[in-house]
């Protein structure tokens, strides 16, 4: 892996110790500047869990992507940095509130002397810091406050709440180590089957200092400082160009 090109994507001069504070910055830093995109998906380019193939992609085309394709990427960056850590799968919450199938999600668990915490930027709007995996604390991230609860003997359970007080599913996952290949049925199943929400519409969003920004089909939807506006754009040719012009994406 080229990990100065993947320093430089993140806007990170150096990482000199395996350490939490280099693993906040990366992660912030990564969801700041690599968006979370499903656009292959939508201009017919099969989506395959290859290192390299991604790589490529991410770092040489100045793409993003998806959970398997982001979080795939930062588990092999971060092992060349000197973490240790591991893939796990992840269970989606739909709109129902009811998990989606193993390996629906990949999330990652980076063990800092001893001391475990879940990382993921390859779920959208969710924790800019990882957070320490540890059942019933919450905790808080500029993004909202968060929690940990174990659910059975196989899962744990990741919640998401505005104001620390209702708090939402967002994901079950196991703690238990898994192989890359070992997402590749789910990763076919989102980039072909009409039930998935990755083939309905296209989109793509990345976090900034003070909010996000989205663009989900001919929509752009801008959140700062808690404050949403959107706006609808008129044709695919000011779709490609807002595409360039906040995410530097050309297709």
């Amino acid at each position: 892996m080229n990990a100065k090109k993947y320093l430089k994507r993140l806007k990170i001069e150096n990482v000199t110790h395996p350490d939490l504070t280099n693993l906040k910055l990366l992660h912030k830093n990564h969801l700041y500047n690599i968006p979370f995109e499903n656009l292959d998906i939508h201009y017919n380019n099969k989506i395959i869990l290859d290192f390299d193939l991604i790589e490529k992609k991410i770092l040489n085309n100045n793409r993003g992507g998806f959970c398997y394709e982001l979080n795939g990427l930062f588990y092999k960056f971060l092992i060349e940095l000197g973490f240790k850590v591991k893939m796990i799968n992840a269970r989606v919450y739909n709109n129902q509130q009811i998990p989606g199938p193993d390996y629906d999600h990949m999330a990652l668990i980076v063990d800092i002397n001893g001391d475990e915490y879940l990382a993921d930027v390859g779920f959208g709007d969710n924790f800019l810091e990882p957070l320490k995996f540890e059942t019933g604390i919450i905790q808080k991230d500029e993004t909202g406050y968060f929690k940990i609860i174990k659910y059975d003997k196989n899962y744990y359970k990741l919640l998401k709440s505005p104001d620390g007080i209702i708090f939402k599913e967002s994901y079950l996952f196991s703690v238990d180590e898994e192989k890359f290949d070992n997402f590749q049925f789910m990763c076919n199943y989102h980039q072909t089957s009409p039930d998935s929400h990755f083939t309905q519409k296209r989109i793509c969003s990345k976090a900034f200092e003070k909010g996000r920004i989205t663009i989900s089909d001919l929509k752009i939807i801008i959140t700062e400082n808690g404050t949403k506006a959107e706006t609808i754009l008129p044709d695919e040719k000011e779709y490609l160009e807002m595409l360039k012009k906040y995410f530097n994406i050309i297709i």
